[in-house]
Parts: structure tokens; sequence; C-alpha cells
């Protein structure tokens, strides 16, 4: 048990947020760490009660306390506000965004043995947000590359591939069309590669690398790819694996880092009960691993492991018919 205790900023989020934020602090209660939650309101639900979706009080609370747990935030397609998880990773310069993708035992996925590390560049890019009209119906918008950017991204996905054991570090790219800006990117990652003569380093070009996944997924290893391709990218690895309702997320900055489910809001289904907090559970265990409290990480984790290969207890969409807050309990009855 943890005898230090922490301060943890909470963004609930919108939709299913709330139910599977309460989901997840209640199992990492169980495990006997102490935190205290500093919640806050961000998204759809802030911009209806303060009138912004990103309110400077929340800004503060991640930087003062360096760590924040982030449920699912609604972004409207083609109007409404920016994106408010794009807006954070801005704001706290959260550069890298992990996403682990693994197979887990019960998850009903499509393929076995998966366990691809997916390292996405987070800050630049056509989610700079540059854009313009030139000519009436005519829409112009900038993609931007730097080196210190693409060799930041470079080092994170290297290092962490040697702290953590991998093998290989593929970088993904389409540097044969796009020869200046994607060019530079593969430029930094071969010089950062010289580095580390330990690690196996190789390049694929971007959609070739989504017909490999889908044909043979273990071949890869830590890929690491710019804002755009791994959004993409990360996705489509989900989907080898369940889905992205199994699938968590971390966003690293050198000064905080932000923890969330990768999923949407799913309004559809907010308020029935019914919602599957496994990858907001998951996202918790690495924040858990962040903070050095391992052993909790590892109860957690043995426990979702064993109620998932069971499937007697799931929510719907796992294919079983168990309420959210069921599924919470039978997580809590396996820590020990």
């Amino acid at each position: 048990m943890s005898q230090s205790s922490h301060v943890i900023t909470l963004l609930p989020g919108d939709g299913i947020g709330p139910e599977i934020t309460a989901a997840v602090v209640d199992i990492i209660a169980a495990t006997g760490v102490k935190i205290t939650w500093e919640e806050h309101i961000a998204g759809k639900a802030a911009l209806d009660k303060m009138g912004d979706p990103l309110p400077e009080s929340v800004l503060d609370s991640i930087k003062k306390n360096k760590v924040a747990l982030k449920g699912p935030l609604t972004t409207e397609v083609g109007k409404g506000f920016k994106s408010v998880n794009v807006q954070l990773r801005k704001s706290l310069n959260l550069y890298a965004n992990l996403r682990p993708t693994k197979t887990i035992p019960g998850a009903r996925a499509r393929y076995t043995g998966v366990d691809i590390i997916v390292v996405r560049e987070n800050t630049e890019d056509l989610y700079a947000g540059i854009e313009n009209e030139i000519a009436p119906g005519v829409i112009q918008a900038s993609k931007i590359i730097t080196r210190e950017a693409s060799t930041r991204i470079a080092k994170f996905a290297f290092e962490y591939a040697r702290v953590h054991h991998r093998k290989k570090v593929s970088a993904i790219h389409k540097a044969n069309i796009m020869k200046l800006a994607d060019g530079l990117f593969l430029k930094c990652c071969q010089e950062v590669a010289q580095d580390y003569p330990d690690i196996q380093y190789n390049e694929v070009i971007v959609d070739n690398c989504c017909m490999q996944l889908v044909t043979n997924p273990t071949q890869f290893d830590v890929m690491v790819l710019e804002n755009l391709y791994g959004d993409i990218v990360s996705d489509l690895c989900a989907g080898l694996v369940g889905g992205l309702g199994v699938v968590p997320g971390a966003n690293i900055g050198t000064e905080a880092s932000v923890f969330e489910a990768v999923h949407g809001s799913a309004p559809d289904i907010a308020g029935k009960g019914i919602a599957n907090p496994t990858a907001m559970l998951l996202s918790a265990v690495m924040m858990l691993q962040h903070i050095a409290e391992d052993h909790a990480a590892e109860r957690i984790l043995s426990a979702v492991y064993r109620v998932l290969g069971e499937g007697k207890v799931l929510t719907p969409d796992l294919r079983g018919d168990a309420t959210t807050r069921q599924f919470t309990d039978e997580i809590i009855k396996f820590i020990n």
C-alpha cells in the first residue's frame, strides 16, 4: 500500500465521462493508493456552465499538480469550439502521445499476440490548425514539421524502447510524396537512431504500414509517427485488439502529463449505466506507473485481465449484459 499521498487533477469529461471516471476512482481507491482528486470541468460541460470549454483554472491545476486523469471530451465535427484535447496538448506542451495497443484475453479481438506501442508527435503537423480561405471555395491548411519536434519525438520513442526492453522502432512516413516535410521528419529519426545501436530501426510508408498492420500486426513493436498519421494509425491499432474501449492513452510533456480514455463521449448511452470503463482504467494504470505506484497498477491490470478473461461480467460493448457498476465491483473483487 502506498504511504505517500498524491494530488491529481481529475477531468470527468462529457457524455459517459463522469460515469466511467467514477468507476475508475473507486477501483483505484480499492488498491489503497492515497490520491486527493482536484476535480474540474472542461469541454461542453464547461462551455455550458462557464462560457469557456477550457477554463484557465483547468490549466492552472494541471500545471500545479503535474498529472491529470481525463475522461472523454466532446469535439463537434466541422463546427463548434476547437478541440479541447488539442488545446490541452498545445497549452501544456504535451508533445508525446503514447498509445500502447495490446491483446487482452477475453476482449474478442481479431488477432492474438499484438503488442504495439504507438508514439505520436502531438504538437504540430496539420493539427497546428493553420487554415485559411485563399479564394472562394478554396481552403488551404498548412502542415508544419520542425526539426526540434521531430527529433524530440524520435528520442522519446527510442528512449521508451530502451527503458522498456523493446527491440525495434519503426518510423512511419510519406516522404516519397512530401519530400520536404516528411523528409525532415525521417531525417531526424535516422539521426536519432544512430544513438541507439542496440535497437533495430526501419521505415515504413504510412499506407503500406496500414496494410501491413491488418495483414501481420505482430511484426511491429514501437512506432513513431507525425501527428495526423499517429492519430489514424493508433485507432487502426486499437481495432486490432478489440476497439477504443480497451485501449489506454497518455499525453506526456516535460512539465505535465495527462492520461485519458481515447474513445468518444458516447452521448447516446450517457446516463444509462452501461458504459465500459476499461480504457479509462487502463489509462489510470499508466498514470499509476507514472507516479511510481507500480504495485497498485499491477493489481488492477491483473484484475482486468481476469474479469475480461473469465467473460462472466462484461458491459454490452464487450457482448455482456453487466452495468458499469457491476463491472466495476467485479474488478474490485479481484484486486488483492
